[in-house]
């Protein structure tokens, strides 16, 4: 295993703070606030030592057909599900929890679609910008920013693309049953995964293993500073995830601190959001009136960046000194805009839409898959055009 030199002072800053703002989460608030903080970090600690994200495995497979990390998308997908579907559906009377539904019509279709560009323009999703913030990528914080914005449109127009032709929110677990829609469910990602790994092959002629970054020395050191090989990423999402649901009571999602920030923001600014729809009663206007501290979603968020830098820090790699170009930063700022309007029409990103709607039974999950793939096939194909991804095929 190759040594590692640790940047020491990040991670020393990186625990600090990650100590500081979990007892004032405790004092100020309650324990259950501090622990949502501390699962985000370790879903951080997870993306950042595994490199797991949407948006890169989606790119090489769609260029080079390179399917490991959709596979390993598709285990964590299937894992969550049987964690997720029993708990959803009542089956044990002390744990309760809720679905993350949205509506099956044009809005996720479109909100999903515009994401899925914007993501490989951006060059992250929603837990992709934040670990890759938490690593000390400047683009990323542009493309964050600019996420930040879209989000705050986005929820300023939704009552209009939520009035668009639509089916509701359909619940499969509600529909079929918890167990039928689960044996159905894994069915469907057993499919996918035989087929993902069938064009791997095809054009491949042999298969990316997940295994490729398990080292023969100490498992405990590469357990603290990774690399992570990619089942070690799922089962720590997948952990983090479940607890998530637990703690919160519903499945992890991302992108509403982002409207909520950027709303708070514009209120501040002059702005009025009170007039938007969105924002005029429920939960949302809730957070809106309240700390932002108050916010499951924006604690967690904290938490993920905080772990990713920690996670960084401990492999001697954050900051990564990458040169960025004009063209660099363009695509920053629209695929961040892409990334926020597309999301808060699609009722989250690739996880709280993707990840957490399939994982608890919605029907829009589903749908937000279609749409946001066939996005990133464009989004792709715009990366190559403008020279700022190799050909299709050129890794092979």
């Amino acid at each position: 295993m190759q040594k590692i030199t640790t940047d020491k002072p990040v991670v020393v800053f990186s625990l600090l703070g990650i100590l500081a703002l979990s007892l004032f989460l405790q004092h100020e608030f309650n324990i259950k606030q501090s622990l949502l903080f501390l699962t985000g970090v370790g879903l951080g600690l997870s993306l950042m030592h595994a490199l797991f994200g949407f948006t890169g495995a989606w790119r090489v497979f769609i260029r080079d057909r390179n399917s490991a990390g959709i596979r390993a998308q598709i285990w964590l997908i299937g894992l969550s599900s049987l964690l997720f579907y029993p708990v959803i559906a009542g089956v044990f009377p002390s744990l309760s929890a809720g679905a993350a539904m949205g509506q099956v019509g044009f809005s996720v279709l479109i909100g999903a679609f515009i994401f899925g560009i914007g993501m490989q323009l951006g060059g992250g999703c929603g837990s992709g910008t934040l670990f890759t913030v938490g690593w000390g990528q400047v683009d990323m914080l542009v493309t964050l920013v600019f996420f930040i914005i879209g989000a705050t449109v986005g929820s300023a127009h939704l009552g209009w693309w939520l009035s668009l032709p639509n089916i509701g929110k359909v619940s499969l677990i509600n529909e079929m049953g918890w167990l039928p829609a689960l044996i159905t469910q894994l069915i469907v990602l057993f499919i996918i995964y035989r087929l993902v790994r069938l064009i791997e092959l095809k054009r491949r002629q042999k298969l990316s293993d997940f295994s490729a970054k398990i080292h023969q020395g100490n498992k405990v050191d590469q357990l603290i500073f990774g690399p992570w090989p990619i089942i070690w990423g799922v089962v720590g999402l997948t952990i983090f995830g479940f607890v998530t649901l637990l703690l919160a009571g519903y499945p992890w999602s991302i992108t509403f601190a982002f409207g909520l920030w950027g709303s708070k923001i514009w209120n501040a600014l002059g702005g009025d959001v009170s007039s938007w729809a969105y924002w005029s009663g429920g939960y949302p206007n809730k957070a809106l009136n309240q700390s932002v501290l108050a916010d499951i979603t924006t604690v967690m968020n904290f938490g993920v960046i905080a772990g990713a830098m920690l996670a960084a820090a401990l492999a001697g790699k954050y900051a990564p000194k990458d040169k960025v170009t004009r063209k660099r930063m363009l695509t920053a700022i629209v695929g961040g805009l892409l990334l926020g309007y597309g999301a808060r029409l699609a009722f989250g990103c690739n996880i709280g839409g993707l990840l957490g709607g399939i994982a608890s039974g919605s029907l829009h999950g589903w749908l937000w898959l279609v749409a946001g793939f066939s996005g990133s096939i464009l989004g792709v194909k715009i990366r190559v055009w403008m020279n700022l991804d190799k050909p299709y095929g050129a890794s092979v």
